[in-house]
């Protein structure tokens, strides 16, 4: 028994011995105490550093509650329906000519931009609707009024009359929005209220083929019903309307577009105020290849910012004195990489607005002063011309204050010789400036007779009968 409790007594004291010797020499500390200055002794901070802040935090420290709780309110369900006359033999047969009718129904989302009940959306979600209805979060469904749309920017403008204020979203600034940062998209597909989907903004100004497009892309989901939706920062703010994806299976796959804040505001409050879009133009060409003979020519291998190929007569961008070669860096305070990046800034301002372009000129970098125009050139319906407005230069020339100069003919027309010269009326209807160029071409069926009178620079006046 007392040989049991001696080798008790060893064991117990070999282990500890064992045990502090590891401590000793082998275990690493698993934290650090530092010291701070003589202001503030005893402080402790621990190595490891947990974000706080949603600005580069881990998707687990990002709190996407309040930026959802705060929009999915403002977004509702927008439903299209047009009605389409069927005609069968047996209508013939019987004497009834006006067919059956029947309703086609589509859908998407849209965004309350203000209390009294203001919502946008995507053109594309109510093209040609002869009845659009638009359900709110709570299932209240209303008769919506058209106040108008814009095709290129695929932005259109509703209006319900509710009994009470609306929750809304107010327009955020998408100038501030950076690649990386993380994005909500809210959409109302299907009246299945409110959805939610996050993602990150994978790149600004992109273009989808079209080069007066300017769209942010992110990585959040979003699919056809989505269309017209919002697209919110962190904080809430509504930097984008949803638009668009990119897919040949018609579902999201990877890749989102919205239409930037700063470009649907102002398209919004154009339709308000004017009751169409009011673009500036700085009137400059610049869509070089850079494999065409032209950049061969000129030197022109790889460029950061918008090579200016030419000038348009009478442009903002002439009166300024920008050149042939100049590489526009900056509108503003806006850098300027890409054409999209030109076309995205441009779009959110109107005529006789003044922007400072700053250029590259010779290795020098110069800022400029530009007093944006309206549009100048314009290809018109029926016939498919491209006109422009007269110029001092065409007025002297030509001899007539009233008409426009054609300056780009299709080729089934080519053999015509209308290139060059003025068109001055279109059946008897005097045209003063592309505007009613395009007005009174729209108003032409595709097989009525057309007759066009132009004017040549000796003064002589051409009449053509299209049929």
């Amino acid at each position: 028994m007392k040989r049991i409790g001696s080798l008790l007594l060893v064991s117990i004291f070999a282990g500890a011995i064992t045990l502090g010797a590891y401590k000793l020499f082998f275990e690493n500390t698993k934290y650090t105490i530092v010291q701070a200055d003589n202001n503030e002794q005893g402080s402790v901070f621990n190595t490891s550093f947990t974000p706080t802040s949603s600005k580069g935090a881990g998707i687990n420290e990002i709190d996407f509650t309040v930026a959802a709780e705060n929009t999915v309110n403002a977004v509702v369900h927008v439903k299209n329906v047009t009605i389409s006359h069927v005609t069968s033999p047996w209508d013939f047969f019987y004497g009834s000519g006006s067919g059956t009718q029947r309703a086609h129904i589509g859908s998407g989302s849209g965004v309350i931009i203000s209390a009294d009940g203001h919502i946008v959306t995507n053109n594309h979600v109510i093209d040609k609707a002869d009845q659009i209805q638009v359900t709110l979060n709570n299932n209240k469904t209303y008769e919506a009024e058209l106040i108008g749309t814009d095709p290129n920017t695929d932005i259109a403008l509703l209006k319900i009359n509710a009994e009470k204020k609306l929750p809304y979203l107010a327009f955020g600034d998408s100038n501030d929005t950076k690649i990386g940062e993380w994005v909500l998209a809210v959409g109302n597909p299907f009246q299945l209220t409110s959805t939610v989907t996050a993602g990150i903004v994978s790149a600004k100004a992109r273009n989808l083929g079209k080069v007066d497009q300017s769209f942010i892309q992110t990585d959040a989901a979003v699919n056809p019903g989505n269309s017209g939706g919002a697209l919110v920062n962190t904080n809430g703010d509504l930097i984008g309307i949803n638009t668009a994806i990119t897919s040949q299976t018609g579902s999201y796959v990877g890749y989102s577009f919205a239409v930037p804040s700063n470009i649907a505001r102002k398209v919004v409050e154009d339709i308000r105020e004017y009751g169409n879009v009011q673009k500036g133009f700085l009137g400059i060409e610049s869509l070089v290849d850079l494999s065409s003979p032209y950049a061969i020519e000129h030197g022109i291998s790889e460029i950061e910012g918008v090579y200016i190929a030419s000038v348009n007569e009478e442009s903002g961008a002439d009166e300024a004195g920008l050149q042939e070669g100049d590489i526009i860096k900056k509108l503003d305070d806006i850098a300027i990489k890409k054409y999209p990046d030109l076309t995205g800034y441009l779009s959110t301002k109107r005529p006789k607005d003044e922007i400072i372009v700053t250029i590259e000129r010779d290795g020098e970098l110069l800022s400029v002063p530009v007093t944006l125009k309206g549009r100048q050139t314009l290809h018109i319906p029926h016939l498919g011309l491209e006109v422009k407005n007269l110029t001092k230069k065409d007025r002297k020339r030509f001899k007539t204050d009233k008409g426009v100069k054609i300056i780009g003919v299709p080729e089934l027309y080519r053999g015509y010789g209308l290139e060059g010269k003025v068109l001055l009326s279109l059946d008897n209807q005097e045209i003063n400036d592309i505007q009613d160029a395009k007005n009174l071409f729209g108003q032409i069926s595709k097989y009525r007779k057309t007759i066009i009178t132009m004017i040549n620079e000796k003064g002589e006046r051409e009449r053509l009968i299209f049929q």
